[in-house]
């Protein structure tokens, strides 16, 4: 699937995803949600393709999947354990990059563990590695570095 990142001139941002059917799902990101969104969407496609998640956000995407889906109401229901350790990882990283507090891998699998406990999964955290969290932060903040370097009309595309 590609995925292009752009960078409006009013501040906002569009994500786009090309299916490998065709078909496309987008999303205009304005005001503080285009401040937002970007570097919380592109951590998610390095967490994701780092440590091989093909049933997170992107996945499913992929495989039709809208984005309207993943929020209340649910129609599609609970999401898979890759989606929710997913969305774990990068709600850590986004907390990380506001705080400057990088967590310890003994922490990230205690807080991990937690939080599928806490959704009723208790059991299905898989447990990750240094050296895959390492390689995840490196590839998010590279392309986020490359996003906050981006004129405006310019873009970001990666393959997922």
């Amino acid at each position: 699937m590609r995925i292009r990142f752009v960078k409006r001139a009013d501040g906002g941002a569009v994500l786009r995803c090309e299916r490998p059917d065709g078909s496309v799902v987008w999303q205009r990101q304005d005001g503080r949600r285009g401040r937002f969104f970007p570097p919380h969407d592109l951590t998610h496609y390095a967490v994701e393709t780092t440590l091989g998640f093909r049933d997170g956000f992107y996945g499913l995407v992929a495989e039709g999947w809208e984005i309207t889906d993943f929020g209340s109401p649910w129609p599609r229901g609970p999401v898979p354990d890759g989606a929710l350790a997913t969305e774990f990882l990068v709600g850590l990283f986004d907390q990380e990059r506001a705080t400057g507090v990088v967590q310890s891998i003994d922490d990230v699998n205690l807080y991990g563990s937690r939080f599928f406990a806490e959704h009723g999964r208790s059991g299905s955290w898989r447990c990750v590695t240094d050296d895959a969290l390492v390689r995840a932060r490196a590839v998010a903040t590279a392309l986020i570095e490359r996003w906050q370097g981006l004129a405006p009309d310019e873009a970001i595309e990666v393959e997922f």
